[in-house]
């Protein structure tokens, strides 16, 4: 289920919470909504507003922010979904989820903020063992292959 502005009680308490741009969408990003869902508890997916991924990305989003909430949404491991533009601490702190769910990569390196804002509500972080791709990079080599493809 999309929750829109405005319907974010609608999310149950305890929800495993993932987070990020998903754009594109690729296999380890899969891989990572399987793992919340293993924790036993609803699953729901934070998502990054087209805002968010033009300004820290330094690129246009791929498939715009309803579109990405849309396919996400069509995943069988999650169970809500939100677009949001005040960020993952604001998030956190909102949603108070039970879990947050962050890919392996992650580890050592969660903004100081959001490591805060999960002791201070008792939210486990939990790390997933997925295939480390990058959305960024799998972009990057198509461009690369699309300009070579072109010159032949």
């Amino acid at each position: 289920m999309v929750i829109g502005a405005g319907q974010e009680d609608r999310l149950p308490a305890g929800v495993a919470m993932v987070d990020g741009c998903f754009d594109p969408l690729h296999r380890g990003h899969v891989e990572y909504f399987h793992f919340a869902r293993l924790l036993g508890v609803p699953v729901f997916c934070n998502l990054a507003s087209d805002r968010y991924v033009a300004a820290h990305k330094h690129r246009p989003p791929l498939l715009p922010e309803g579109e990405r909430a849309a396919v996400i949404d069509g995943m069988r491991d999650v169970d809500y979904v939100y677009v949001t533009s005040e960020g993952t601490a604001w998030s956190l702190h909102r949603f108070r989820p039970r879990y947050y769910v962050k890919g392996s990569d992650w580890r050592g390196r969660l903004p100081p903020d959001q490591v805060r804002i999960c002791q201070e509500l008792g939210v486990d972080v939990v790390y997933a063992d997925c295939p480390l791709n990058s959305s960024t990079q799998i972009l990057v080599s198509f461009m690369e292959k699309s300009r070579a493809y072109s010159r032949v």
